[in-house]
């Protein structure tokens, strides 16, 4: 089959041809004519199979006819993530490039004028994070009252970033007679709720069971220690792999994107960083980077794991084992695209043989070992830092320390369970007061390291100006501040009644 069958126009299809595409993908041939006929779509196929064009051929076919009004969209196609909003307008600009037709984009991290001039001057294609778009439509910038085509792409990973609620906003604001397009790689129960709400009769699309990986990448699992030894074993295998042309390297946390950013840099390795708490700026600009091959490695968290169509990425890194297991699966779909052959590899420490095995039973394959197992690791070095102590906190007599009280006697061991006593109770069963616990004398106090010890609480921390057989002095002392000793003068109606 190829395009021509598909029914797209003949604008649609040199725009394809000048693409190099011929051949549809499964989701593509099979969702574009039903697209074209409006009927409603749930996709569902495994990353990289092509789910953009599958709705950016027929949408651009279907706007031939028709003409935007002001802050009135025709069109509207959600995104989770700003980078792949960016990527679907790209999309646009390259099958659409026949057309006349005005692309918006709404996401965070840009000017916000330029964006409301876009929906004043009347968009065809409004695309949007959910969240930018709600602001948008709550400051009476946009009307969605003229939507003939919602697109919810990857609805999973809106689900996990905690936008469903947005969406069942959105959903409300459009006409009901639109036409709803809904792609997802996964169909988990909350999914499988909305798509019975909002969707009318939908064509099921189905090209592969869903949360399945491509045949063509080459799945390993890596046992290594943590801290320093396990950027060391990743550091070991970017050297030792000879295929390795370039590659995307995972990590759970933003705060570990850093860290092993750093460290690459570090060792030699050109390498760029993505994660979320990155302006926009530079996310496009590290992203383009890699693209473009000025860099060959780049460290992101999973906000570069949905989506991204990266044509020729050689190789995956997770650094870290995903705790959720739909999110290996996006993870090492960003290699092995289009028909190209790929290889994944997993970084694997004792704690995370869980993972692990929650992965295989989602994918329903068994990932092979690269090496030992890591229960056949013997016992590494623990990392000096641990439960948030300071570097100091591993060495004897450094910073994090705890050191002894300064109460407890010379040669008296205070082991860690010991329990703290209590005073002794006087007449009555009251305890005593403070002042009459016993008080040891300064000079008598243990020296800690050779310095002087730490003055208790009730001790007095600066030296004393008066003599040691002098009594202590009353409040203020010997020394009263100049504006205590200034007159003052009494209010008038004061004087008044006191003369009186």
């Amino acid at each position: 089959m190829t395009f021509n069958e598909l029914g797209l126009s003949e604008k649609v299809l040199s725009a394809v041809e000048a693409s190099g595409y011929t051949t549809p993908t499964p989701i593509q041939a099979q969702a574009i004519p039903q697209a074209l006929a409006g009927r409603d779509i749930l996709g569902i196929a495994q990353t990289g199979t092509g789910k953009t064009a599958a709705f950016v051929l027929p949408m651009l076919s279907r706007l031939e006819k028709g003409r935007a009004r002001a802050r009135m969209p025709r069109t509207l196609i959600l995104e989770p993530t700003r980078e792949l909003a960016a990527q679907v307008e790209e999309s646009f600009a390259r099958y659409g490039i026949n057309h006349k037709l005005n692309v918006a984009l709404l996401i965070g991290g840009v000017s916000f004028g330029d964006q409301e001039a876009k929906i004043t001057r009347g968009a065809d294609v409004l695309i949007a994070t959910p969240g930018r778009l709600l602001d948008f439509s709550e400051r009476g910038k946009l009307l969605l009252t003229g939507i003939d085509i919602l697109v919810i792409d990857e609805a999973d990973r809106m689900l996990d970033m905690g936008f469903i609620p947005d969406i069942e906003r959105i959903c409300k604001l459009v006409p009901f007679t639109r036409q709803t397009l809904f792609f997802s790689a996964t169909m988990p129960p909350e999914i499988t709720r909305l798509t019975e709400t909002f969707l009318q009769n939908p064509v099921r699309v189905e090209v592969a069971r869903a949360a399945t990986t491509a045949d063509n990448i080459t799945q390993r699992l890596v046992a290594t220690r943590g801290g320093p030894e396990k950027r060391e074993a990743l550091r070991q295998l970017l050297r030792s792999a000879d295929d390795l042309k370039n590659a995307i390297v995972f990590c759970n946390r933003k705060r570990d994107v850093g860290v092993l950013h750093k460290s690459l840099l570090k060792h030699g390795f050109p390498v760029g960083a993505l994660h979320g708490d990155m302006d926009q700026r530079a996310r496009m600009a590290s992203l383009d980077a890699f693209k473009n091959g000025d860099v060959d490695l780049l460290v992101c968290s999973d906000v570069a794991a949905r989506g991204l169509d990266i044509p020729d990425v050689s190789h995956v890194y997770n650094f870290d084992v995903p705790i959720h297991a739909e999110d290996y699966v996006h993870r090492i779909g960003r290699t092995g695209r289009a028909g190209r052959s790929g290889t994944a590899v997993t970084l694997v420490t004792r704690d995370d043989q869980k993972y692990v095995d929650a992965i295989e039973r989602l994918i329903n394959n068994k990932i092979e070992w690269q090496g030992p197992h890591p229960d056949e690791l013997g016992p590494g070095e623990e990392p000096a830092v641990r439960h948030g102590r300071g570097r100091g906190a591993a060495r004897s007599g450094g910073r994090g320390e705890r050191r002894p009280r300064a109460e407890l006697s010379a040669g008296e061991p205070r082991s860690g369970g010991e329990q703290r006593s209590r005073p002794p109770r006087g007449r009555g069963g009251e305890h005593r007061s403070r002042d009459a616990r016993p008080q040891r004398a300064p000079e008598d106090q243990p020296r800690q390291n050779g310095r002087p010890p730490a003055p208790s609480r009730g001790q007095e921390r600066r030296p004393s100006r008066h003599e040691p057989n002098e009594p202590a002095p009353v409040g203020l002392g010997d020394h009263v501040p100049s504006f205590l000793l200034r007159p003052t003068r009494l209010p008038q109606a004061k004087r008044v009644e006191e003369e009186v």
